[in-house]
């Protein structure tokens, strides 16, 4: 019987070394064709081919913005939500980890009073009962061998799904970055376009008084003084609207830094310059793409959990084995707990299987199929969606410079049309709706350009954010 004992633990050790892993082995996708390719829409005006820095929002040579960046990094909410998150699966990974080793339980304690069975034994033999103290400690110990990779692909799950945790979490800073450089992108352009509007309301302002002194030595007629009247107050109806605008996305930042509405930062409200790059966009391409947007490395992850959780249901087909043992006392004196008297101790295999009914394991093998089946969907999607977002990004940025540029030759020469029509008008050449007329193409040129400032800030930021940039920073 010991040489059997033996030799049963000896073939579970020999099976143990050499145990197989059911399951498939994770490879990593194939992008799709031509995914790693250059970017379709880049320009070599307008971009170039280097690595995206992470903290891209550098390139904007803002030290008001990077000390924004870093107290939005330490105090946005939903990133401290998401770090808790990637800290509940790195649990969640240590503990299937700890399935690697024997388990261990200590118990001991007391207990006063009578027990059934020894009850029953003083009864056949004559005896009253007795009511006593029964005093014991064990340990208890198991170790599962895992001969067919049940524990380690639970590991490999873990794994994979803490990292998809981690690019969640890596995702949602790129978005932090991109929402909090915009936010205050906008409170900057709004106040260049709130400084075009006073600075144009002071010029039609000192039109509309020459006007009046005009009509009051009968040079010019009620008709020009309307229109003069007229063009202030239109002037001064884009103002409120910009200053609600503003403080609107004030309060956007404000959030975004994790503050509330009455703490809005007093740095960025005196900003009235749209930020401007110093250098041409550094895009990478599609491979560098690939890399870096977190999106892309969580659906990865997603799919190499969804592989690992097929071979944990494949291994529920196969039986379970485990060594148990246990070691102690049981007595009514606690000084013989550890005497022959009084030791209890005990060791042996154990086996547990589903067979012959296997539907439920069967049916757990489908599932996990399907749902890798799935995640391999949803990573094409992803990196589908990745470049579709990036091109989209490009394409609306370089639309955006062109328009800007011509935007640019509209002004100069909107005033230099001003800047004749005041000459002809003071030689008599041309009417005051001459004038008039080329003061509100300019008063439009100038909020076009202002306008455009603002709208080529946000593809810039938008770019930023479609190629990944941002999740590398560390958090303090």
């Amino acid at each position: 019987m010991k040489r059997a004992f033996h030799g049963l633990v000896g073939a579970m050790i020999c099976a143990a070394l050499t145990a197989c892993v059911v399951g498939p082995n994770y490879i990593a996708p194939k992008a799709p064709t031509g995914a790693k390719a250059p970017l379709v829409s880049f320009s070599a005006s307008a971009e170039t081919t280097a690595p995206t820095p992470q903290a891209w929002w550098q390139l904007y040579r803002d030290p008001v913005l990077d000390r924004l960046l870093d107290e939005a990094f330490a105090a946005n909410y939903q990133l401290k939500a998401a770090e808790a998150n990637l800290g509940a699966a790195r649990a969640i990974l240590e503990a299937a980890r700890v399935a690697r080793f024997p388990a261990t339980q200590v118990s001991a304690g007391g207990t006063y009073g009578r027990d059934p069975t020894t009850d029953l034994i003083l009864e056949l033999t004559g005896r009253r009962p007795i009511t006593y103290w029964l005093y014991d400690d064990l340990l208890d110990t198991s170790y599962e061998i895992d001969l067919f990779g049940h524990v380690r692909r639970s590991i490999e799950a873990a794994r994979a799904n803490a990292g998809a945790v981690a690019a969640a979490r890596d995702a949602l800073k790129v978005t932090v970055a991109a929402e909090t450089t915009r936010a205050y992108a906008q409170v900057c352009a709004l106040g260049e376009q709130i400084g075009v509007a006073e600075h144009d309301l002071e010029v039609v302002s000192e039109e509309e008084h020459i006007t009046l002194a005009r009509h009051d030595a009968g040079a010019t007629s009620d008709l020009d003084v309307v229109r003069a009247q007229a063009l202030v107050a239109q002037v001064q109806a884009t103002l409120p609207p910009l200053r609600g605008e503003r403080r609107a996305a004030l309060f956007e930042l404000t959030a975004l830094l994790g503050r509330t509405p009455s703490a809005a930062p007093d740095a960025v409200q005196s900003c009235v310059v749209t930020p401007h790059l110093s250098s041409r966009v550094p895009i990478g391409d599609g491979t560098l793409l690939l890399r870096r947007r977190p999106d892309v490395r969580e659906a990865e992850r997603q799919l190499a959990a969804a592989t690992a959780q097929i071979g944990v249901a494949t291994a529920d087909l196969f039986p379970r084995i485990s060594l148990t043992g246990f070691y102690g006392g049981a007595s009514d004196q606690i000084g013989q707990l550890g005497t022959n008297n009084g030791l209890a101790w005990g060791a042996g295999p154990g086996i547990s299987w589903a067979f012959p009914n296997l539907g439920g394991p069967l049916a757990q093998i489908h599932r996990a199929k399907s749902a890798a089946a799935a995640a391999l969907a949803h990573f094409d999607a992803v990196v589908l969606q990745a470049l579709k977002e990036t091109e989209q990004a490009l394409s609306r940025y370089r639309a955006e410079l062109d328009h800007h540029q011509e935007l640019l030759v509209l002004r100069a020469s909107s005033r230099r049309a001003v800047e004749l029509a005041r000459s002809q008008y003071a030689a008599g050449a041309v009417s005051d709706l001459d004038v008039l007329t080329s003061e509100q193409t300019l008063l439009a040129a100038d909020a076009m350009v202002a306008a455009s400032d603002s709208d080529l800030v946000e593809d810039q930021i938008s770019l930023f954010k479609a190629l990944g940039g941002g999740w590398a920073v560390t958090s303090p």
